[in-house]
């Protein structure tokens, strides 16, 4: 059960990152998504749609993964490893959508310039 409210926790802090960034986006009606190296966009999407990507992606797989820990046994002498990867993996998804927010912001100063 711990897993579980883990997952949730860290999908509602998502959630609450993508909204603060949909107050903070809300002039542009399309957001980019993926960036060629030399910094040009390469696609993008709708704002809601963009935004939205992440938080379901990461409560989608942190979901699996205590459903995972419940079901399955861990190795012999990983059972302690089993909650510091799910903070880790919570906060590996946190650090990619604050990433991605900031590329979002360069990419919309510069294109205002």
């Amino acid at each position: 059960m711990a897993m579980m409210s883990i997952a949730a926790i860290f999908g509602l802090m998502l959630y609450a990152l993508a909204r603060r960034a949909n107050v903070r986006f809300r002039s542009e009606k399309r957001l980019p998504m993926q960036w060629w190296v030399n910094g040009d966009v390469t696609w993008s999407a709708p704002r809601h749609l963009a935004l939205a990507f992440i938080p379901a992606l990461a409560t989608a797989v942190l979901s699996i993964f205590a459903i995972l820990s419940l079901t399955i046994r861990p190795r012999a002498g990983q059972e302690t490893l089993v909650l510091p990867t799910m903070f880790g993996l919570g906060a590996l998804f946190i650090g990619i959508q604050l990433v991605h927010f900031w590329l979002i912001a360069k990419t919309v100063r510069r294109n205002m310039d």
